[in-house]
């Protein structure tokens, strides 16, 4: 198929490679100059990415920066022609999804939310989980993409149920791990080795998939990004903001919004998310460390 990937970030650009390597066409752009997908041709704007597509692909930082790639100068909109389709595997607002689906459509552009889970690893393996929203004749089209760059997709409704999934599991996975956080601050304090802890955790009914993903990079001190710490406070700050226009209360989760503020002010914003980890450490005067087993 004839693709246009817009962002090559930590998650665009492979995914871009992937489908690639895969032997579809594709055109990519990024907004930072320098970036490229071998087997792909570089263009100069979202515009020139998408014109004489199949599809178009988005995967982005947050709802402005899809708005601009699609409406701003030199944006996608100007290349739809009738029958395309844009996959957008940003994780964005719910409702701007929506508005932007209706915008399209008036060009006959079939408008599909896929965002994914799965993070960096996931990426660069094509094991990605695809959480979508869309039509599905629309999303038959673009199962052969969806294999490239992944093992699995879930459909969960119409435009717009997949951000919302997305920020409701993302909201989950910033509070699972804020609990194991904690609980490791409190255990070396307590005089616990945070080594001897974790599989105590992996063996009981603690047990999770964010904690056995997270738990040997926090042992080695790696804080390096694979889902950057700025992002996951826009995920929660999205689900408040879907909560709120629900009228839905998410006491927990407003609190963990707090500790990722505080933590993007103590400086650690382009850190992977459980940098928040760091703060709790300065609070109690303590460091968690030790090699993962």
């Amino acid at each position: 198929m004839r693709v246009a990937f817009v962002g090559l970030g930590i998650m665009g650009r492979p995914m871009a490679a992937n489908l690639a390597k895969a032997g579809h066409e594709v055109s990519v752009w990024n907004r930072s100059a320098g970036k490229e997908v071998e087997g792909a041709r570089v263009a100069s704007s979202p515009a020139d990415a998408a014109k004489g597509a199949e599809v178009v692909w988005i995967c982005v930082s947050d709802t402005a920066a899809v708005e601009q790639v699609l409406f701003g100068p030199n944006g996608i909109e100007q290349s739809l022609t009738d029958g395309m389709i844009i996959a957008d595997s940003s994780t964005i607002s719910p409702a701007a999804t929506r508005r932007f689906a209706e915008r399209v459509a008036n060009k006959g552009v079939q408008y599909v939310d896929s965002p994914v889970t799965g993070s960096k690893v996931g990426a660069e393996a094509g094991t990605l989980l695809f959480i979508v929203g869309g039509s599905e004749e629309a999303i038959e089209r673009l199962k052969p993409l969806y294999a490239a760059m992944g093992k699995k997709i879930f459909r969960m409704g119409e435009t717009g149920k997949g951000q919302s999934a997305k920020i409701a599991m993302n909201l989950q996975i910033a509070m699972i791990y804020e609990g194991f956080a904690e609980g490791l601050t409190l255990a070396a304090k307590l005089g616990v080795e945070p080594a001897t802890l974790v599989p105590l955790i992996n063996a009981s009914m603690v047990k999770s998939g964010v904690v056995e993903y997270k738990a040997p990079f926090v042992l080695q001190r790696d804080f390096t990004a694979n889902f950057p710490l700025k992002l996951m406070r826009k995920d929660i700050r999205l689900a408040l903001e879907a909560a709120k226009e629900a009228r839905v209360k998410l006491p927990g989760g407003e609190t963990v919004e707090e500790i990722y503020e505080m933590a993007v002010e103590d400086g650690h914003a382009d850190l992977d998310f459980a940098a928040t980890l760091m703060l709790l450490e300065k609070w109690a005067g303590v460091e968690v460390k030790g090699q993962a087993a």
